[in-house]
């Protein structure tokens, strides 16, 4: 097998071998060193000796032999033969087949929800989801968000060391609990994504791994609960959204917004999929807010062109989504879509309104719109002021650069009136 082929194979194997490992000894960091070792020796020898019949048997064996190797040190330094021996089982080698070998399914989401626990901070669930199931380094992950390998070793080791401090059982939650510890996973997925799509720092509009692991990681989720109306959304707005990804940027780099994209560059592939997901769910019952994100976002794919945009339906879509998502961001959204719908000036209204909120006031994507709108209504002077605020707020540069170079088009007496 050729080796991104077995690559591919252990980062899919990867979150149901540990999990596995966690549900029958615990001590979640040492298991999780003993499945790095075995996909090391996975990654060495599968290539030149072939993928055993029964790969994620293999690495289960591999890691519990090493996590025994572990745990026996752990013994021998810290002198905690009576700890040790209730981590692990007296008959290790003869345990029933149902025990390591549970459905994969159930690992892969129970340490999803494990690693998206309410007791860590956003920042900790996400960190620690793309290390225990995504398979990232944690170089990998600190590069992915800027920040120092060393700063991310101590977020992702604190993280894991509250996970154990909850003494949260193994297995899957039930009732309402389950449905808290779902909504928190899809969250985690979607911050993860959005970090992709439109890097809040640094000196690239977007960083296509992150994305492109969140919709691995979503594709999972749906792929275990596929009567879930919310995942299927969340997978349907992800796709939608990274469709657009290939004529967002021009060749230096640069932002180009959705209304002046090539839009025969948009992946055809993703919107088809995103689209029968939407459809999908949304034909089971009442719709969630990523099924209504997906909505929009597939009204926006479909459309030929800019001008043919149904802007009536996406700011239908907005106001359904207002009544159960105290966003900001989304009213921001809808004033866009009012102003697209009725005109600048009825939008300029809505985002009146709006700069009262203290959560949004200060962002720059409510000073880049309130720009867009005025430039709509033809005050250019205004609108310049607004582009140059817009600019000084971003963090990103890209989003700097274009919200410049927007501002120096008008001062040149380019644009349209």
């Amino acid at each position: 097998m050729a080796d991104d082929r077995v690559e591919d194979l252990l980062r899919l194997l990867a979150p149901q071998v540990l999990g596995a490992l966690v549900r029958r000894y615990g001590n979640f960091d040492t298991a999780e060193d003993a499945v790095q070792e075995a996909l090391l020796a996975a990654a060495t020898q599968w290539p030149g000796e072939g993928v055993p019949d029964d790969p994620r048997a293999w690495l289960i064996k591999v890691a519990s032999r090493r996590l025994t190797d572990l745990l026996r040190s752990l013994q021998a330094r810290r002198e905690r033969e009576e700890a040790v021996a209730r981590w692990t089982p007296a008959d290790r080698w003869s345990a029933p087949a149902a025990d390591l070998a549970a459905p994969e399914a159930d690992d892969t989401l129970i340490l999803l929800f494990m690693c998206c626990h309410p007791a860590l901070s956003p920042a900790s669930q996400i960190a620690l989801t793309l290390r225990a199931v995504g398979g990232l380094t944690t170089a990998e992950i600190a590069r992915a968000f800027l920040v120092p390998e060393a700063t991310m070793t101590r977020r992702i080791s604190r993280a894991k060391q509250s996970v154990k401090d909850s003494g949260i059982p193994f297995g899957l939650p039930s009732g309402p609990d389950r449905d808290e510890r779902l909504g928190a996973v899809l969250h985690v997925l979607y911050l993860i994504f959005n970090e992709g799509y439109a890097s809040t720092s640094g000196p690239d509009l977007q960083r296509a791994e992150l994305s492109a692991e969140a919709i691995r990681l979503t594709r999972i989720v749906h792929r275990l609960l596929p009567g879930d109306g919310e995942v299927a959304g969340l997978l349907a707005l992800m796709l939608l959204t990274d469709a657009r990804r290939p004529a967002r940027t021009g060749p230096d780099g640069a932002l180009i917004p959705m209304a002046e994209q090539d839009r025969s560059r948009w992946n055809a592939e993703h919107i088809a999929e995103g689209v029968a997901l939407v459809t999908g769910a949304l034909a089971r019952g009442a719709a969630g807010p990523y099924q209504l994100q997906a909505a929009i976002a597939a009204l926006h794919d479909e459309a030929p062109s800019a001008e043919a945009t149904d802007w009536p339906q996406i700011t239908a879509l907005y106001e359904l989504l207002m009544r159960i998502s105290d966003n900001p961001v989304v009213a921001l959204n809808h004033a866009v879509a009012v102003a697209m719908a009725r005109g600048p000036r009825v939008g300029l209204g809505v985002l009146d309104e709006l700069a009262a909120d203290g959560r949004i006031a200060e962002d720059h994507r409510l000073h880049a719109v309130r720009a867009h709108l005025l430039e709509m209504a033809g005050d250019r002077p205004a609108a310049r002021e607004c582009y140059l605020a817009a600019a000084r707020r971003a963090t990103g540069l890209p989003q700097r650069r274009y919200l410049n170079g927007r501002a120096a088009r008008l001062a040149d007496g380019g644009g349209q009136a």
